[in-house]
């Protein structure tokens, strides 16, 4: 480079005036350079969307990795001129986020900010600071999500929680929206039509349960081209904001999901029925040792390539939650599997989940490990655990599911979580290589996804206790110490439940099917209390008593509903043992009282949740409109999306098979529609019988959560209410 003062002193001080002026632009991505190992401008631009009043004030510059596959960020600088240096545009913003949490002391929630709270000059960071993460794989998203985080979001919605995940160190993303273009496109090379393609591929809210090989459509619940082109081109999106975020697009990868008659199209291929999963016909399974196989995989991935772009890591899982192999040999199948994608992806990683019996030996034979990464399910979930021993060495990252279905909940097993995580990754031999956070639905618990990814750039043991001090002190933009009181109750209750049998709480009695005996609402659920409810109520009192000048943040609100509907829910499971007593006693006296306070805890409980556009049903629903072809798609796409919450299928899945109220959800307006009037025919049947000496008339719940699933009722999409004095009303409901 020539030297700018052969020129003489004027061009010197006019090259630094210009170097003073670029660095204070407004966020303005560095310039290319040698130095430079990538293009900031993505991370620029999501920080012009998290923080558009800030933005300015934060200088990004790419630095390159000082240690193969390892990410590290460096935050400095004075008041209004914060300089972060990063291995990639995602770490960068990892940079911002801890900048954000530790100095300026907000938080950018999933969901729940506090940056209202910010100062007009941000405050300098005292000592530059740097950290490393700890391991590769910073792994996200449920193979639900789609489907229980809400199938019908846009673009904007998806961005926002890319960036958010991006400000929390994640680097490897799960990514299904369009997911059936592929599928589309290869079997009309295979003998189908695309109107039959149409008829197999389910609605988007069900979709993740076909691509894991657990169901199909059907003629009554087609998708129509246009919808499968049009949620190509938004995962297309998806998959583009990723990449230049510097993070891994997770796709599904092929391994051999097919309609029923495929061999009937196809002459002499070796197709299995893999049989049921809860009461749905499992799509067939086309033998991946068949040389058919490669044929459809080739297509496959090239079609995929072309929708989506590049990546390298794919997600599968064969015989998901059962399944039977029939004649095939799983060993050599996942082999053929695996080169079928490292075919089309040399050097691709295939990412299976840890779930129930899965990897089983016989897969794991078959496969190069070095290629595979197990994302477990159930880390924090069970004592005993050798993930080395088991899976034989296979890398693996550490994970938890830690709500089922997007259920209205909160809380983890996050002290098992502080003190797993370390042991597992330091222990001689360990084979742990990332973190895994994959609830089956986001957007319900922000403290949990940001203690969740922290572990992953924690070279020591997270102090918990500590951890949720500092969590409450940037949650509402500033220390309160009635938040923090809070939040310590609410760390030593929902959040250090304990390891052995469950990773997630309990959910809502109020949202169950009507019984005295009721003990949760989905089938698959915790059935009692796993914390002391005294801590949550006594948590929802602190929070009422922070500054009311803290109150304003979108954080606070957010976790005064989400603590008052919680204490709510927990009353509640002391209610209901009363109304059964009385009715046991044949006390109808008490019986009535009783049942009416049931009634207005429910009423009370959907006037709190209309407080927060978040929790109304309308929100959820809304997100249907504009994806519909034509009127009798739009119908079909509400269906899809109100039955995922109630029935989930038809009769014999929801009632047979238990699947009824898997997700449901706490939203006002299907609080007041149905969940009310379920326990309100129930009581009403019982008292009847306690009146009249008879016995009770039976109600068919299936009857009246298929109706409401089956109608396009609309439902407000704006919040309403006093949430403060809601929620003031439940703290002082009396202890039982």
């Amino acid at each position: 480079m020539k030297d700018p003062t052969r020129h003489g002193p004027l061009l010197l001080i006019l090259l630094t005036a210009l170097a003073t002026v670029a660095a204070g632009l407004s966020a303005v991505a560095a310039p290319a350079s040698r130095a430079a190992a990538f293009d900031t401008a993505p991370a620029v631009a999501s920080l012009q969307r998290l923080l558009p009043s800030h933005a300015g004030q934060f200088t990004l510059r790419p630095a390159e990795r000082t240690t193969p596959g390892t990410d590290s960020f460096s935050v400095s600088g004075a008041p209004g001129a914060i300089r972060v240096v990063g291995t990639t545009p995602a770490t960068l913003l990892t940079g911002v986020g801890w900048y954000l949490r530790h100095v300026a002391h907000v938080d950018i929630g999933l969901p729940g900010s506090s940056t209202s709270a910010l100062p007009a000059t941000l405050p300098g960071v005292p000592a530059p600071y740097t950290d490393s993460a700890v391991v590769p794989h910073r792994y996200a998203l449920n193979d639900t999500d789609d489907g229980y985080s809400g199938a019908y979001r846009t673009f904007a919605e998806h961005r926002h929680r890319i960036d958010v995940l991006a400000l929390h160190g994640i680097n490897e993303v799960l990514v299904t929206v369009g997911a059936e273009q592929p599928y589309h496109r290869t079997l009309q090379q295979f003998g189908y039509t695309a109107a039959e393609v149409e008829s197999w591929v389910p609605g988007p809210a069900h979709q993740p349960w076909w691509l894991m090989q657990n169901l199909s459509g059907s003629a009554a619940s087609r998708v129509s081209a246009r919808l499968i082109a049009d949620r190509a081109a938004l995962g297309r999106q998806i998959c583009d904001q990723l990449r230049g975020l510097g993070m891994t697009p997770v796709l599904p990868g092929y391994f051999g999901t097919v309609p029923a008659d495929f061999a009937v199209r196809n002459p002499g291929s070796q197709v299995v029925a893999p049989g049921d999963w809860v009461g749905f016909t499992r799509p067939s399974w086309l033998d991946p040792n068949d040389p058919r196989f490669r044929e459809v995989a080739a297509s496959y991935y090239a079609h995929q390539s072309a929708e989506f772009g590049p990546t390298g890591m794919f997600k599968m899982d064969p015989l998901q939650e059962g399944g039977s192999a029939g004649s095939i040999d799983l060993s050599t199948a996942a082999g053929a599997i695996q080169q079928a994608m490292l075919a089309a992806h040399p050097g691709a990683t295939w990412a299976l989940l840890g779930w129930q019996d899965n990897p089983s030996d016989a897969l794991l034979a078959g496969v190069d490990k070095s290629r595979m990464l197990v994302v477990d399910g159930l880390s924090d979930r069970y004592l005993g655990l050798d993930r080395e021993a088991s899976w034989h060495g296979t890398p693996y990252a550490f994970g938890s599911i830690a709500n089922m279905g997007g259920k209205t909940t909160f809380g983890a097993n996050s002290a098992v979580w502080t003190a797993r995580f370390h042991q597992w990754r330091t222990k001689p031999g360990s084979a742990l290589r990332g973190i895994a956070f994959m609830p089956e639905g986001t957007g319900t618990d922000p403290a949990a996804l940001a203690l969740f990814a922290e572990l992953a750039w924690s070279a020591d043991p997270i102090d918990q206790a500590e951890w949720f001090r500092a969590y409450a002190h940037a949650r509402y933009g500033a220390a309160d110490p009635h938040a923090a009181a809070a939040w310590d109750l609410l760390r030593s209750g929902p959040y250090s439940m304990p390891s052995g049998t469950w990773a997630e709480p309990q959910d809502s009695l109020f949202t169950a099917r009507p019984a005295l005996t009721a003990a949760g609402s989905a089938t698959w659920s915790p059935r009692r209390l796993r914390y002391d409810p005294a801590t949550v109520r006594d948590a929802l009192t602190e929070l009422l008593r922070v500054d009311p000048a803290l109150r304003g943040t979108d954080a606070y609100r957010f976790d005064l509903l989400h603590t008052a509907r919680q204490a709510l829910d927990d009353h509640g499971r002391t209610l209901l043992p009363r109304i059964a007593a009385a009715h046991t006693a044949g006390d109808l006296t008490a019986f009535r009282s009783l049942a009416a306070e049931w009634a207005a805890e429910l009423a009370t409980l959907d006037r709190l949740m209309a407080t927060d556009s978040r929790f109304l049903v309308g929100s959820w629903l809304a997100g249907t409109d504009g994806w519909a072809a034509n009127a009798a798609e739009a119908d079909r796409l509400q269906y899809d999306a109100r039955s995922l919450l109630t029935t989930w299928g038809d009769r014999s899945q929801a009632d047979d098979h238990g699947l009824h109220d898997y997700a449901a959800r706490e939203y006002s307006g299907l609080i007041s529609d149905l969940y009310a009037k379920r326990w309100a025919a129930y009581f009403r049947s019982l008292e009847r019988a306690l009146s009249t000496g008879t016995a009770p008339a039976p109600v068919d719940f299936f009857a009246m959560d298929d109706a409401w699933a089956r109608s396009t009722t609309g439902y407000p999409t704006t919040p309403s209410g006093d949430l403060h004095a809601i929620a003031t009303s439940i703290a002082a409901l009396p202890a039982q």
